[in-house]
């Protein structure tokens, strides 16, 4: 069962508090990153503050172009290691890959930029001499 220190939230007050649709936060669940409060008496989705705070994680890990299981794993490290040692190196090897496939797109971005660039130039002298 999910913590329950905190404000209690319906799966629509979570949604509505972080920017997301219901269906994500459903999704969420069935991948395993998120586990709402089951009580037998009330059949509605219930969140708390470990949720919360879950699901907060991998909306910025998602924001930074980290994948569901990348995320998963990291989050999931948390739990498997009190310590955070294993958690900080997984999650370094993965910011570090992440920063590489991002200076490449950088790169990539730039050289297109040149590109576009001298085109225009060369558009823009040609219209001068019509």
């Amino acid at each position: 069962m999910a913590e329950t220190s905190g404000p209690i939230l319906t799966i629509s007050e979570l949604a509505d508090e972080l920017g997301v649709t219901a269906r994500t936060i459903r999704y969420y669940e069935e991948v395993g990153l998120i586990e709402p409060i089951r009580h037998e008496d009330i059949a509605q989705r219930l969140y708390g503050a470990r949720e919360r705070g879950r699901l907060k994680l991998i909306l910025r890990g998602k924001r930074l172009g980290f994948s569901l299981t990348q995320i998963k794993e990291m989050i999931d490290l948390y739990n498997a290691d009190p310590t955070e040692r294993e958690q900080l190196q997984r999650t370094i090897a993965y910011g570090e890959q992440r920063l590489a496939e991002i200076d490449e797109l950088l790169q990539d971005l730039q050289v297109m930029r040149e590109e576009i660039m001298d085109y225009h130039n060369k558009f823009v002298e040609r219209l001068k001499k019509l």
